[in-house]
């Protein structure tokens, strides 16, 4: 079983910057991948981001490219997702999940965090 945990949401203006946390509590050949996704209430949980074992790959949301970066420090075995620019649209709760492929589909991981909130006020 991997345990998969998020921090660093929180309140925030708009235009302002959060970095959002991810860790794992072990690595496999299974969840190489980390994704990033969210989800707005009463929306479909959606797709943001996801960096491969190495952080040599990395794939991003085309509606978010150029606001939100994915990175890792495979020292700790951690994965960030750095927002920038936020606007009240991105007002969600993101999750943090680990899969073997670099997909874009829920279905495609297998460990799910429990999610952190982010609130951006206008």
């Amino acid at each position: 079983q991997v345990n998969i945990m998020e921090s660093g949401g929180g309140l925030v203006q708009a235009g302002k910057s959060l970095r959002l946390t991810c860790a794992a509590s072990k690595r496999t050949s299974h969840n190489s991948v980390t994704g990033w996704f969210r989800q707005a209430p009463g929306k479909s949980r959606d797709f943001v981001a996801a960096i491969n074992w190495s952080g040599s790959r990395t794939r991003y949301a085309d509606s978010l490219r150029g606001r939100v970066t994915i990175s890792r420090d495979n020292v700790g075995d951690t994965v960030y997702l750095q927002l920038n620019n936020l606007k009240p649209g991105d007002t969600a709760v993101y999750y943090c999940a680990a899969g073997g492929l670099m997909s874009t589909m829920t279905g495609q991981y297998s460990y799910w965090g429990q999610g952190t909130q982010v609130t951006v006020s206008s």
